[in-house]
């Protein structure tokens, strides 16, 4: 047997209080005359040897209970394996799950309120001179600390559900960070959780030796659910009044159909279509809702459903910026090209600006989308540079060389760019042989593709010599490119190997340029993604934005206010907010009172998902020496403390203390020698 606080032994010296004052009780006795007191000698032995008893039974249970009384202040235990060393200072941190699972109910009432009354109960079974770290999801600097037992359970009970979702590494090595700061303590940790299958399902974790880890699962009611895991426009570009398809991928993660879920889109707060649909049982299904009539600018989109109980995830946020006009720049040798100008003036949406190459506005190559060269016998040496800085900072250009093309400028200039440049002509007539139906210009382009589809006839061209690999549009036989594009920084070169003139080809005249030039103009830009996912720490790319020293850029919904911080790259702004934003929703990026874009964050849906590791799945989770502890009806402090104490005393102690007391009470209140009158 071993003893927490050994120095509470020293009190066993009062013991000697009640032997004192059972010697030195000394009594008044009251004298009596007799004439003789010869009768009397055996009666007074016979009451003397019962009263000594009745005393020395007495003493010893006032000795008993003092004894007991100090021994349970100094914690006796009997110790087992895993029994720390009694006395040294611990210092404890206790991951609380907040994630939206825990917004499920057991038995216990909501899994959040059970895992807090968990974590006081794991502090109640420490001393207090232990320190104590808590731990959510959100990962807070003020949680980056040790407290005492009072300040740990005020922070239990401000702690309220968040989006974050994090995995059992991370959580174990940000635990590990703070322990490692209090190297002299003993360093336990805990975790408290219903330990999902998609966040926690993972290899083994190989923690620190010296951190001794417990892992507190609680266990939620089976309920059904089914979520929005995504959504996606078909249209790549959006314009003003045209129809647009969203597709929308619905995820039932129960075990059991789902039957007649409603679902409602809303675009800038007005219903836009409404359906019921239906998923079977832990699988994905995808619709497509058709809606249409929106203005120019930015749209925010919500899908909403009717899912419950489970209802954290049934909305679901996106937006997209409906352009209503887009500026198209053709550079060309002094004459323009009428298959260009045709192409591009037949549709209001392209706002179409003409120069030749000896008058560009250099300082305003950045306004365009995209920019074509067509007819320009020899390219300048600043039209090159002025153009590759373009390119590396996003834009987009189509290059048609001119029909007595001074090939060793294009040479320079395309080889700067990482594009391909042309080569001597061939006059040797020939056909295209072959469309790259797989590249972004061609995927929505057909309807049906057909078996023997009409392509362009070519009667001289240049052939192309690539350095670098790039994307096929059009091939000649032999896989030689016809019409390729080139990844340049961040922004995009298309070349033809026919300039745009019928004595080359008739590429001028064929059916597939129109299309072809417009899915170059509308796939141009920058597209922000349609959403992000809040906890994976996702850099938000914008259009440059030009900003003074002053000026700073907010993320702002409703009353929340965000200041993400901002870098510039070639040709884009990059946004990290890091772990600001908590709130799904859709948040607008202004610019003091102006609005620059908007920017829809979601929830991970891996929290949809309500499966759960079973004990013997997160066993295998946990190096040797750790446990899994699942919470019942019973308290969690006291299974901490036999397996971090052995085997506890104390409470025997104090019983026995209570027992002991209660005898003396007994003994001095019904235990009287019998009383007997003298006889003369």
């Amino acid at each position: 047997m071993h003893f927490s606080y050994p120095a509470f032994l020293f009190a066993l010296g009062t013991l000697a209080i009640p032997v004192l004052v059972h010697l030195f009780n000394f009594r008044r006795y009251q004298k009596v005359y007799f004439s003789n007191v010869q009768f009397l000698k055996e009666i007074k032995e016979q009451q003397s040897s019962r009263r000594n008893l009745r005393e020395r039974l007495i003493l010893l249970s006032r000795l008993l209970a003092l004894a007991f009384l100090v021994l349970a202040f100094a914690r006796p235990y009997i110790p087992n394996h895993n029994t720390r060393a009694a006395g040294q200072q611990q210092a404890v941190s206790i991951f609380v799950d907040n994630s939206y699972s825990m917004q499920t109910f057991s038995r216990e009432g909501s899994l959040l309120d059970e895992a807090k009354r968990r974590a006081k109960e794991i502090v109640s079974a420490y001393n207090l001179n232990d320190r104590f770290q808590l731990l959510t999801q959100d990962f807070e600097g003020r949680h980056q600390r040790l407290l005492r037992r009072e300040e740990f359970n005020d922070a239990i009970d401000a702690i309220k559900i968040s989006a974050q979702s994090r995995t059992l590494a991370q959580i174990i090595n940000r635990q590990q960070s703070l322990l490692q700061t209090r190297p002299g303590a003993l360093h336990a940790a805990y975790i408290i959780s219903d330990f999902q299958k998609a966040p926690f399902n993972q290899q083994q974790y190989q923690a620190d030796k010296s951190l001794q880890l417990s892992l507190v699962q609680l266990k939620a009611n089976t309920l059904p659910n089914v979520a929005v895991d995504s959504v996606w426009l078909l249209s790549a570009v959006h314009r003003p009044d045209q129809t647009e398809k969203l597709v929308v991928k619905l995820h039932n993660y129960a075990g059991q159909d789902a039957k007649g879920i409603p679902l409602k889109l809303l675009i800038n707060g007005t219903q836009k279509a409404l359906g019921s649909f239906s998923v079977k049982a832990r699988s994905v299904s995808q619709d497509t809702l058709t809606f249409s009539g929106l203005p120019a600018g930015w749209q925010q989109g919500e899908i909403q459903l009717q899912d419950n109980p489970v209802i954290f995830d049934n909305q679901f946020y996106f937006t997209f910026n409906v352009k209503q006009q887009m500026p198209v720049l053709l550079v060309d040798g002094g004459l323009p090209n009428k298959y260009l100008q045709t192409a591009f003036t037949a549709d209001e949406f392209f706002a179409l600006t003409r120069t030749s190459d000896g008058n560009v506005n250099y300082a305003g190559l950045g306004t365009y989308t995209i920019i074509m060269l067509s007819d320009i016998k020899a390219i300048s040496a600043g039209l090159a540079q002025q153009l590759k800085t373009y390119v590396n900072k996003g834009g987009t250009l189509a290059v048609f060389p001119a029909t007595d093309a001074d090939l060793a400028s294009y040479q320079s200039f395309l080889q700067s760019v990482n594009a391909a440049y042309p080569e001597k002509l061939i006059t040797e007539g020939t056909r295209v042989a072959a469309l790259n139906l797989q590249n972004p210009l061609f995927k929505t382009l057909f309807e049906e593709v057909p078996r023997n589809p009409d392509l362009p006839m070519v009667t001289k061209y240049y052939p192309l010599h690539a350095t670098t690999a790039g994307e096929s549009l059009m091939e000649l036989p032999g896989r030689q490119p016809f019409w390729a594009g080139y990844r340049s920084g961040v922004g995009k070169v298309y070349i033809a190997a026919v300039p745009l003139d019928e004595a080359y080809s008739n590429l001028p005249h064929h059916a597939l340029l129109l299309p072809v030039l417009f899915r170059m103009a509308l796939l141009s830009g920058h597209d922000m993604p349609l959403f992000y996912t809040i906890g994976e720490h996702e850099t938000i790319e914008t259009a440059p934005i030009p900003l003074t020293e002053k000026q700073i850029l907010k993320l702002s919904k409703g009353n929340q206010t965000l200041i993400p911080d901002a870098r510039r790259q070639e040709g884009s702004l990059l946004l990290y907010v890091a772990d600001q934003v908590q709130q799904p929703g859709n948040y607008r990026l202004q610019k003091q009172d102006s609005t620059a874009a908007i920017v829809a964050f979601n929830s991970n849906r891996q929290e949809s998902d309500l499966t759960y590791l079973d004990k013997a799945e997160l066993d295998k989770l946990l190096p040797a020496g750790n446990r899994v502890i699942e919470a019942g009806k019973a308290s969690v402090a006291g299974v901490i403390n036999e397996t971090n104490f052995g085997l506890q005393l104390w409470k025997l102690c104090i019983i026995l203390a209570l027992i002991f007391v209660a005898a003396e009470i007994l003994l001095v209140r019904f235990f009287r020698p019998s009383k007997q009158q003298p006889q003369v």
